[in-house]
Protein backbone atom coordinates (compact mmCIF):
# COMPACT_ATOMS: atom_id res chain seq x y z
CA UNK A 1 0.00 0.00 0.00
CA UNK A 2 1.35 3.82 -1.05
CA UNK A 3 1.68 6.37 1.26
CA UNK A 4 -1.25 8.52 -0.22
CA UNK A 5 -3.23 5.24 0.04
CA UNK A 6 -6.08 8.01 1.44
CA UNK A 7 -6.73 9.06 -2.06
CA UNK A 8 -8.43 5.62 -2.93
CA UNK A 9 -10.62 5.70 0.23
CA UNK A 10 -13.75 7.95 0.42
CA UNK A 11 -16.47 8.19 3.37
CA UNK A 12 -19.62 7.91 2.37
CA UNK A 13 -22.59 9.36 4.77
CA UNK A 14 -24.34 6.73 6.21
CA UNK A 15 -27.73 8.56 7.72
CA UNK A 16 -31.18 7.67 9.46
CA UNK A 17 -33.66 9.40 10.62
CA UNK A 18 -36.07 9.39 13.89
CA UNK A 19 -39.25 12.00 13.07
CA UNK A 20 -41.21 12.72 16.03
CA UNK A 21 -44.82 14.38 15.13
CA UNK A 22 -47.71 15.25 17.73
CA UNK A 23 -50.96 14.03 16.69
CA UNK A 24 -53.53 16.87 17.14
CA UNK A 25 -56.24 15.19 19.03
CA UNK A 26 -58.65 16.71 21.58
CA UNK A 27 -57.31 14.94 24.56
CA UNK A 28 -54.02 13.29 25.41
CA UNK A 29 -52.87 9.85 24.45
CA UNK A 30 -53.63 7.95 27.86
CA UNK A 31 -55.66 10.37 30.36
CA UNK A 32 -58.60 13.46 29.42
CA UNK A 33 -56.64 16.46 29.84
CA UNK A 34 -56.82 18.67 26.94
CA UNK A 35 -53.82 18.42 24.15
CA UNK A 36 -53.96 22.15 23.11
CA UNK A 37 -51.29 23.27 25.81
CA UNK A 38 -48.93 25.83 23.31
CA UNK A 39 -48.98 29.32 25.12
CA UNK A 40 -50.77 27.70 28.08
CA UNK A 41 -50.36 28.80 31.34
CA UNK A 42 -47.73 26.02 32.79
CA UNK A 43 -49.32 22.84 34.68
CA UNK A 44 -52.41 23.33 33.64
CA UNK A 45 -53.54 20.91 31.72
CA UNK A 46 -52.44 18.32 34.04
CA UNK A 47 -53.63 15.00 35.76
CA UNK A 48 -52.99 12.27 37.91
CA UNK A 49 -52.55 10.48 34.77
CA UNK A 50 -49.99 12.49 32.79
CA UNK A 51 -48.26 13.74 36.55
CA UNK A 52 -47.60 9.73 37.01
CA UNK A 53 -49.07 9.92 40.37
CA UNK A 54 -49.23 6.26 42.09
CA UNK A 55 -52.52 4.84 41.12
CA UNK A 56 -53.37 6.57 38.06
CA UNK A 57 -54.04 4.21 35.23
CA UNK A 58 -53.67 4.76 31.79
CA UNK A 59 -56.79 4.37 29.23
CA UNK A 60 -55.58 4.53 25.79
CA UNK A 61 -57.05 7.04 23.25
CA UNK A 62 -58.89 5.28 20.37
CA UNK A 63 -58.48 8.34 17.98
CA UNK A 64 -54.75 8.62 18.16
CA UNK A 65 -54.17 4.95 17.64
CA UNK A 66 -56.26 5.19 14.58
CA UNK A 67 -54.15 8.36 13.23
CA UNK A 68 -50.73 6.29 13.83
CA UNK A 69 -52.11 3.49 11.88
CA UNK A 70 -53.53 5.77 9.14
CA UNK A 71 -49.99 7.36 8.90
CA UNK A 72 -48.49 3.96 8.80
CA UNK A 73 -50.52 2.82 5.49
CA UNK A 74 -50.26 6.10 4.15
CA UNK A 75 -46.05 5.30 4.39
CA UNK A 76 -46.67 1.77 2.81
CA UNK A 77 -46.13 -0.13 5.62
CA UNK A 78 -47.37 -3.49 7.33
CA UNK A 79 -49.69 -3.31 10.12
CA UNK A 80 -49.71 -6.47 11.57
CA UNK A 81 -52.58 -7.64 13.28
CA UNK A 82 -51.74 -7.83 17.08
CA UNK A 83 -49.81 -4.82 19.06
CA UNK A 84 -48.82 -3.49 22.24
CA UNK A 85 -47.69 -0.52 24.43
CA UNK A 86 -43.86 -1.14 26.16
CA UNK A 87 -42.63 0.88 29.06
CA UNK A 88 -39.33 2.49 28.59
CA UNK A 89 -37.09 3.17 31.17
CA UNK A 90 -35.03 5.86 32.12
CA UNK A 91 -34.84 8.76 34.69
CA UNK A 92 -34.98 12.59 33.26
CA UNK A 93 -36.46 14.93 35.02
CA UNK A 94 -39.59 15.79 32.45
CA UNK A 95 -40.33 11.96 32.66
CA UNK A 96 -42.74 11.90 35.80
CA UNK A 97 -43.20 8.44 35.98
CA UNK A 98 -39.77 7.01 35.50
CA UNK A 99 -40.66 5.40 32.44
CA UNK A 100 -42.35 6.73 28.83
CA UNK A 101 -45.27 4.49 27.89
CA UNK A 102 -44.19 3.70 24.12
CA UNK A 103 -43.81 0.63 21.82
CA UNK A 104 -40.60 -1.74 21.54
CA UNK A 105 -40.99 -5.20 19.33
CA UNK A 106 -44.90 -4.98 18.45
CA UNK A 107 -45.52 -1.65 17.10
CA UNK A 108 -48.31 -0.73 14.91
CA UNK A 109 -46.60 -0.36 11.35
CA UNK A 110 -43.83 -2.16 10.03
CA UNK A 111 -42.07 -1.85 6.83
CA UNK A 112 -42.99 1.20 4.66
CA UNK A 113 -40.84 3.60 2.09
CA UNK A 114 -40.81 6.99 0.78
CA UNK A 115 -39.45 7.87 -2.49
CA UNK A 116 -36.80 10.70 -3.22
CA UNK A 117 -34.75 11.46 -5.53
CA UNK A 118 -31.18 10.74 -5.64
CA UNK A 119 -29.44 13.90 -6.00
CA UNK A 120 -30.22 17.64 -6.79
CA UNK A 121 -31.45 18.16 -10.75
CA UNK A 122 -31.41 14.06 -11.10
CA UNK A 123 -34.82 12.40 -11.78
CA UNK A 124 -33.06 8.88 -10.62
CA UNK A 125 -35.48 7.47 -7.30
CA UNK A 126 -34.18 6.13 -4.49
CA UNK A 127 -36.21 4.41 -1.78
CA UNK A 128 -35.85 5.08 1.57
CA UNK A 129 -36.53 2.33 3.77
CA UNK A 130 -39.28 3.19 6.70
CA UNK A 131 -38.60 0.50 9.79
CA UNK A 132 -41.37 1.28 11.94
CA UNK A 133 -44.12 3.65 12.97
CA UNK A 134 -44.95 3.44 16.25
CA UNK A 135 -46.71 5.28 18.87
CA UNK A 136 -46.11 6.51 22.62
CA UNK A 137 -46.42 9.95 25.01
CA UNK A 138 -44.19 12.91 24.71
CA UNK A 139 -42.68 13.93 27.88
CA UNK A 140 -42.98 17.32 29.75
CA UNK A 141 -40.42 20.33 28.80
CA UNK A 142 -37.93 22.16 30.85
CA UNK A 143 -37.80 25.75 30.78
CA UNK A 144 -33.90 27.05 32.15
CA UNK A 145 -34.46 30.67 33.42
CA UNK A 146 -32.88 32.69 36.27
CA UNK A 147 -34.85 33.21 39.43
CA UNK A 148 -33.56 35.61 41.79
CA UNK A 149 -30.01 35.44 40.30
CA UNK A 150 -30.08 31.65 40.10
CA UNK A 151 -30.30 29.52 37.03
CA UNK A 152 -32.08 26.73 37.50
CA UNK A 153 -34.80 24.14 35.54
CA UNK A 154 -38.10 24.30 35.21
CA UNK A 155 -40.83 21.54 34.47
CA UNK A 156 -44.06 22.40 32.49
CA UNK A 157 -46.30 19.21 32.50
CA UNK A 158 -48.64 20.52 29.94
CA UNK A 159 -47.00 18.32 26.95
CA UNK A 160 -46.36 15.23 29.07
CA UNK A 161 -48.71 12.95 27.67
CA UNK A 162 -49.84 14.01 24.71
CA UNK A 163 -49.88 11.90 21.98
CA UNK A 164 -46.87 11.25 19.56
CA UNK A 165 -45.63 9.47 16.70
CA UNK A 166 -42.24 8.17 16.56
CA UNK A 167 -41.14 7.44 12.43
CA UNK A 168 -37.65 5.70 12.06
CA UNK A 169 -36.45 4.99 9.04
CA UNK A 170 -33.61 2.55 7.99
CA UNK A 171 -30.07 3.76 7.48
CA UNK A 172 -30.31 4.60 3.87
CA UNK A 173 -29.59 8.57 3.60
CA UNK A 174 -26.58 9.14 1.36
CA UNK A 175 -26.61 12.74 1.36
CA UNK A 176 -28.49 15.66 3.25
CA UNK A 177 -30.29 16.70 0.27
CA UNK A 178 -32.12 13.30 0.43
CA UNK A 179 -33.22 13.81 3.82
CA UNK A 180 -34.63 17.19 3.34
CA UNK A 181 -36.79 15.81 0.68
CA UNK A 182 -37.78 12.50 2.77
CA UNK A 183 -38.69 15.70 5.94
CA UNK A 184 -40.08 17.61 3.32
CA UNK A 185 -42.74 14.79 1.82
CA UNK A 186 -43.65 13.49 5.36
CA UNK A 187 -44.76 16.84 6.57
CA UNK A 188 -46.71 16.86 3.60
CA UNK A 189 -48.14 13.70 4.24
CA UNK A 190 -49.11 14.29 7.71
CA UNK A 191 -51.16 17.66 7.00
CA UNK A 192 -52.84 16.09 3.98
CA UNK A 193 -53.75 13.09 6.68
CA UNK A 194 -55.51 16.36 8.65
CA UNK A 195 -53.81 14.18 11.77
CA UNK A 196 -50.68 16.81 12.96
CA UNK A 197 -49.98 20.66 12.21
CA UNK A 198 -46.72 19.56 12.06
CA UNK A 199 -45.77 22.86 13.07
CA UNK A 200 -41.85 22.61 13.81
CA UNK A 201 -41.57 26.11 15.61
CA UNK A 202 -44.21 24.23 17.83
CA UNK A 203 -42.59 21.45 18.37
CA UNK A 204 -45.20 19.73 16.69
CA UNK A 205 -42.36 18.07 14.46
CA UNK A 206 -39.07 17.28 15.76
CA UNK A 207 -36.07 16.00 13.76
CA UNK A 208 -33.19 13.52 14.52
CA UNK A 209 -30.66 12.67 12.02
CA UNK A 210 -28.71 9.31 13.02
CA UNK A 211 -25.13 10.24 11.25
CA UNK A 212 -21.75 8.20 10.68
CA UNK A 213 -19.31 7.63 7.69
CA UNK A 214 -18.23 4.21 6.42
CA UNK A 215 -14.89 4.22 4.51
CA UNK A 216 -15.04 2.67 0.80
CA UNK A 217 -11.86 1.22 -0.08
CA UNK A 218 -10.99 1.49 -3.80
CA UNK A 219 -9.10 -0.79 -5.51
CA UNK A 220 -5.18 0.05 -6.01
CA UNK A 221 -4.50 1.84 -9.17
CA UNK A 222 -1.12 0.17 -10.67
CA UNK A 223 1.93 2.07 -10.81
CA UNK A 224 2.16 5.21 -12.84
CA UNK A 225 -1.90 4.33 -14.22
CA UNK A 226 -3.78 7.54 -14.96
CA UNK A 227 -7.16 6.02 -14.48
CA UNK A 228 -8.74 8.23 -11.90
CA UNK A 229 -12.15 6.10 -12.57
CA UNK A 230 -11.01 2.98 -9.92
CA UNK A 231 -14.80 2.18 -8.23
CA UNK A 232 -15.57 0.94 -4.95
CA UNK A 233 -15.43 -3.43 -5.44
CA UNK A 234 -19.03 -3.64 -4.65
CA UNK A 235 -21.76 -1.68 -3.17
CA UNK A 236 -22.41 -3.88 -0.09
CA UNK A 237 -20.86 -3.13 3.03
CA UNK A 238 -20.92 -3.50 6.72
CA UNK A 239 -22.43 -0.45 8.49
CA UNK A 240 -19.68 1.35 10.82
CA UNK A 241 -19.39 0.68 14.48
CA UNK A 242 -20.70 3.53 16.08
CA UNK A 243 -23.53 6.65 15.22
CA UNK A 244 -24.32 9.87 16.48
CA UNK A 245 -27.67 11.26 16.78
CA UNK A 246 -28.11 14.75 16.84
CA UNK A 247 -31.64 15.50 18.83
CA UNK A 248 -34.65 17.40 18.57
CA UNK A 249 -33.71 19.61 15.35
CA UNK A 250 -37.27 21.92 14.14
CA UNK A 251 -36.25 22.62 10.92
CA UNK A 252 -35.35 21.82 7.57
CA UNK A 253 -32.60 23.77 7.30
CA UNK A 254 -30.75 23.35 10.77
CA UNK A 255 -30.80 19.61 10.26
CA UNK A 256 -29.34 20.57 6.73
CA UNK A 257 -26.23 22.50 8.54
CA UNK A 258 -25.97 19.68 11.72
CA UNK A 259 -25.64 16.69 9.15
CA UNK A 260 -22.73 18.92 7.14
CA UNK A 261 -21.24 19.54 9.82
CA UNK A 262 -21.38 15.87 11.52
CA UNK A 263 -19.64 14.80 7.97
CA UNK A 264 -16.86 17.16 8.08
CA UNK A 265 -16.19 16.38 12.01
CA UNK A 266 -16.26 12.65 11.40
CA UNK A 267 -14.23 13.05 8.68
CA UNK A 268 -11.67 14.62 10.60
CA UNK A 269 -11.77 12.05 13.21
CA UNK A 270 -11.50 9.22 11.34
CA UNK A 271 -8.54 11.01 9.09
CA UNK A 272 -6.44 10.20 12.33
CA UNK A 273 -7.48 6.87 12.64
CA UNK A 274 -9.89 7.44 15.50
CA UNK A 275 -13.23 6.54 15.90
CA UNK A 276 -15.94 9.22 16.46
CA UNK A 277 -17.66 8.76 20.11
CA UNK A 278 -21.50 7.44 20.18
CA UNK A 279 -23.23 10.15 21.62
CA UNK A 280 -25.96 12.40 21.65
CA UNK A 281 -25.40 15.77 20.28
CA UNK A 282 -27.70 19.01 19.95
CA UNK A 283 -27.75 21.37 17.37
CA UNK A 284 -26.63 25.21 17.99
CA UNK A 285 -27.52 27.63 15.10
CA UNK A 286 -25.95 30.28 17.69
CA UNK A 287 -22.45 28.81 16.97
CA UNK A 288 -23.27 27.12 13.82
CA UNK A 289 -21.85 23.68 15.65
CA UNK A 290 -23.35 20.63 16.92
CA UNK A 291 -22.52 19.84 21.17
CA UNK A 292 -22.26 16.74 22.67
CA UNK A 293 -25.50 16.18 25.36
CA UNK A 294 -25.02 12.32 26.51
CA UNK A 295 -23.50 8.85 25.49
CA UNK A 296 -26.19 7.09 23.15
CA UNK A 297 -28.01 4.70 25.16
CA UNK A 298 -28.83 1.32 23.19
CA UNK A 299 -32.00 -0.17 23.75
CA UNK A 300 -31.37 -2.66 26.67
CA UNK A 301 -30.62 0.83 28.93
CA UNK A 302 -34.10 1.35 28.26
CA UNK A 303 -35.37 -2.18 30.08
CA UNK A 304 -38.07 -2.53 27.99
CA UNK A 305 -40.85 -4.55 29.04
CA UNK A 306 -44.83 -4.55 28.28
CA UNK A 307 -46.86 -2.12 29.95
CA UNK A 308 -49.00 -4.08 32.61
CA UNK A 309 -52.20 -1.86 32.53
CA UNK A 310 -52.99 -2.07 28.79
CA UNK A 311 -53.73 -5.18 27.59
CA UNK A 312 -52.49 -5.84 23.69
CA UNK A 313 -54.23 -4.75 21.20
CA UNK A 314 -55.74 -6.63 17.95
CA UNK A 315 -57.83 -5.96 14.63
CA UNK A 316 -59.27 -7.77 12.06
CA UNK A 317 -58.24 -7.33 8.20
CA UNK A 318 -61.15 -5.84 7.70
CA UNK A 319 -60.75 -3.11 10.13
CA UNK A 320 -57.57 -2.18 8.74
CA UNK A 321 -58.90 -2.36 5.26
CA UNK A 322 -61.60 0.40 6.04
CA UNK A 323 -58.37 2.49 7.30
CA UNK A 324 -56.86 2.29 4.65
CA UNK A 325 -59.95 3.37 1.98
CA UNK A 326 -60.60 6.08 4.28
CA UNK A 327 -57.58 7.83 3.60
CA UNK A 328 -57.11 10.39 1.76
CA UNK A 329 -55.09 11.29 -2.25
CA UNK A 330 -51.78 11.76 -0.73
CA UNK A 331 -49.59 14.31 -2.39
CA UNK A 332 -47.69 11.69 -4.57
CA UNK A 333 -50.73 10.70 -6.15
CA UNK A 334 -51.76 14.39 -6.72
CA UNK A 335 -48.86 15.67 -8.18
CA UNK A 336 -49.41 12.29 -10.87
CA UNK A 337 -52.83 13.41 -11.28
CA UNK A 338 -51.84 16.84 -11.96
CA UNK A 339 -49.35 15.65 -14.30
CA UNK A 340 -51.57 13.59 -16.41
CA UNK A 341 -55.38 15.38 -16.59
CA UNK A 342 -53.80 19.23 -16.81
CA UNK A 343 -51.26 18.52 -18.35
CA UNK A 344 -48.84 20.28 -15.86
CA UNK A 345 -44.58 19.67 -15.38
CA UNK A 346 -43.23 17.62 -12.10
CA UNK A 347 -42.27 20.90 -10.83
CA UNK A 348 -45.57 22.91 -11.26
CA UNK A 349 -47.62 20.21 -9.80
CA UNK A 350 -45.59 19.65 -6.78
CA UNK A 351 -45.55 23.30 -6.09
CA UNK A 352 -49.42 23.52 -6.32
CA UNK A 353 -49.80 20.38 -4.08
CA UNK A 354 -46.96 21.50 -0.79
CA UNK A 355 -50.21 22.32 0.63
CA UNK A 356 -53.94 21.02 0.26
CA UNK A 357 -55.79 23.84 0.79
CA UNK A 358 -53.38 25.33 -2.38
CA UNK A 359 -54.39 22.41 -4.21
CA UNK A 360 -57.66 22.47 -4.09
CA UNK A 361 -58.00 26.22 -4.85
CA UNK A 362 -56.21 25.24 -7.81
CA UNK A 363 -58.28 22.59 -9.27
CA UNK A 364 -61.59 24.82 -8.24
CA UNK A 365 -60.39 27.41 -10.66
CA UNK A 366 -60.14 24.44 -13.63
CA UNK A 367 -63.46 23.43 -12.68
CA UNK A 368 -64.90 27.02 -12.89
CA UNK A 369 -62.94 27.69 -15.80
CA UNK A 370 -64.63 24.39 -17.34
CA UNK A 371 -68.24 25.49 -16.53
CA UNK A 372 -67.44 28.98 -17.31
CA UNK A 373 -66.72 27.24 -21.13
CA UNK A 374 -63.33 29.40 -21.63
CA UNK A 375 -61.13 28.74 -24.09
CA UNK A 376 -57.74 30.33 -25.24
CA UNK A 377 -55.04 29.32 -27.77
CA UNK A 378 -55.02 25.06 -27.34
CA UNK A 379 -57.01 25.61 -24.62
CA UNK A 380 -53.96 25.88 -22.44
CA UNK A 381 -56.09 27.09 -19.11
CA UNK A 382 -54.76 24.52 -16.54
CA UNK A 383 -51.50 25.94 -17.46
CA UNK A 384 -52.95 29.37 -17.37
CA UNK A 385 -54.06 28.75 -13.99
CA UNK A 386 -50.99 27.11 -12.80
CA UNK A 387 -48.73 29.87 -13.80
CA UNK A 388 -50.70 32.28 -12.27
CA UNK A 389 -51.16 31.06 -8.83
CA UNK A 390 -47.28 30.19 -8.82
CA UNK A 391 -45.78 33.74 -10.17
CA UNK A 392 -48.18 35.82 -8.65
CA UNK A 393 -48.87 34.40 -6.08
CA UNK A 394 -52.30 34.58 -5.68
CA UNK A 395 -53.78 35.52 -2.06
CA UNK A 396 -56.17 32.39 -2.21
CA UNK A 397 -58.28 33.78 0.97
CA UNK A 398 -59.40 37.15 -0.87
CA UNK A 399 -59.47 36.00 -4.33
CA UNK A 400 -62.39 33.20 -4.74
CA UNK A 401 -61.63 30.65 -8.00
CA UNK A 402 -64.24 32.89 -9.87
CA UNK A 403 -62.39 36.07 -9.62
CA UNK A 404 -59.42 34.62 -10.28
CA UNK A 405 -61.03 33.15 -13.59
CA UNK A 406 -62.37 36.75 -14.18
CA UNK A 407 -59.02 38.73 -13.77
CA UNK A 408 -56.76 35.26 -15.89
CA UNK A 409 -59.57 35.76 -18.94
CA UNK A 410 -59.36 39.88 -18.38
CA UNK A 411 -55.92 40.21 -18.83
CA UNK A 412 -55.09 37.41 -21.44
CA UNK A 413 -57.89 38.28 -23.78
CA UNK A 414 -56.41 38.64 -27.31
CA UNK A 415 -58.05 41.01 -29.82
CA UNK A 416 -60.47 39.65 -32.57
CA UNK A 417 -58.55 41.53 -35.24
CA UNK A 418 -59.24 40.17 -39.00
CA UNK A 419 -56.43 38.34 -40.80
CA UNK A 420 -56.93 40.80 -43.33
CA UNK A 421 -56.21 44.24 -41.01
CA UNK A 422 -53.36 41.93 -39.24
CA UNK A 423 -51.40 41.23 -42.58
CA UNK A 424 -51.68 45.24 -43.20
CA UNK A 425 -49.68 45.51 -40.63
CA UNK A 426 -47.72 42.60 -41.47
CA UNK A 427 -46.50 44.20 -44.55
CA UNK A 428 -45.89 47.91 -43.04
CA UNK A 429 -43.34 46.00 -40.63
CA UNK A 430 -41.95 44.25 -43.32
CA UNK A 431 -41.40 47.13 -45.67
CA UNK A 432 -39.67 49.27 -42.29
CA UNK A 433 -37.46 46.17 -41.18
CA UNK A 434 -35.64 45.07 -44.50
CA UNK A 435 -32.63 44.45 -42.88
CA UNK A 436 -34.43 42.01 -40.01
CA UNK A 437 -35.99 40.56 -43.44
CA UNK A 438 -33.05 40.09 -45.07
CA UNK A 439 -31.36 38.50 -41.95
CA UNK A 440 -34.18 36.05 -41.69
CA UNK A 441 -34.28 35.14 -45.76
CA UNK A 442 -30.52 34.31 -45.30
CA UNK A 443 -30.99 31.65 -42.31
CA UNK A 444 -31.27 33.47 -39.25
CA UNK A 445 -34.58 31.83 -38.01
CA UNK A 446 -34.37 33.45 -34.31
CA UNK A 447 -35.48 36.94 -36.10
CA UNK A 448 -39.14 35.80 -36.84
CA UNK A 449 -39.70 36.70 -33.06
CA UNK A 450 -38.22 40.35 -33.27
CA UNK A 451 -40.73 40.58 -36.47
CA UNK A 452 -43.45 39.03 -34.10
CA UNK A 453 -42.85 41.68 -31.48
CA UNK A 454 -42.85 44.57 -33.63
CA UNK A 455 -46.20 43.41 -35.50
CA UNK A 456 -47.65 43.50 -31.86
CA UNK A 457 -46.13 46.78 -30.84
CA UNK A 458 -47.36 48.27 -34.32
CA UNK A 459 -50.73 46.73 -33.20
CA UNK A 460 -51.10 48.00 -29.98
CA UNK A 461 -53.62 44.53 -29.20
CA UNK A 462 -53.39 41.54 -27.46
CA UNK A 463 -52.50 39.10 -30.47
CA UNK A 464 -51.69 35.67 -29.77
CA UNK A 465 -48.18 35.55 -30.88
CA UNK A 466 -48.45 31.74 -32.89
CA UNK A 467 -51.16 33.54 -35.09
CA UNK A 468 -48.70 36.47 -35.98
CA UNK A 469 -45.47 34.24 -36.92
CA UNK A 470 -47.72 31.84 -38.74
CA UNK A 471 -49.23 34.73 -40.78
CA UNK A 472 -45.45 36.44 -41.15
CA UNK A 473 -43.85 33.32 -42.10
CA UNK A 474 -46.84 32.84 -44.94
CA UNK A 475 -45.65 36.52 -46.12
CA UNK A 476 -42.11 35.99 -46.04
CA UNK A 477 -41.59 32.88 -48.41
Amino acid sequence: MKNNDKQYNKYTPVIGLEVHVELKTNSKMFCRCSADYFGNKPNTHTCPVCLGLPGALPVPNKTAIEWCMKIGLALNCNLPLVSKFDRKNYFYPDLAKGYQISQYDEPFALGGYIEVFKEKGSQEIKKIGITRVHMEEDTGKLVHETVDGKKVSLIDFNRSGVPLVEIVTEPDFENEYQVVQYLQKLQKIVRYLDVSNADMEKGDMRLEPNISLRTIHHPEQSEGSTDSSAKPQNDKFELPNYKVEVKNINSFRFVEKAILYEIKRHQEILDKGETPVQETRGWDEAHQRTVSQRIKEEANDYRYFPEPDIPPLKWTQNYIEQLKSSLPELPDQKIKRFEKDFALSYYDAEILTRDILLANYYEEAVKVNQELGIKNQENKYPKVIANWIINKKVDTEKTPPSQLIKQITQETKVSEISDEDLNSIIDTVISENKKAVDDFKKGHENVIMYLVGQVMKTARQKIAPDRVKSLLLARLK
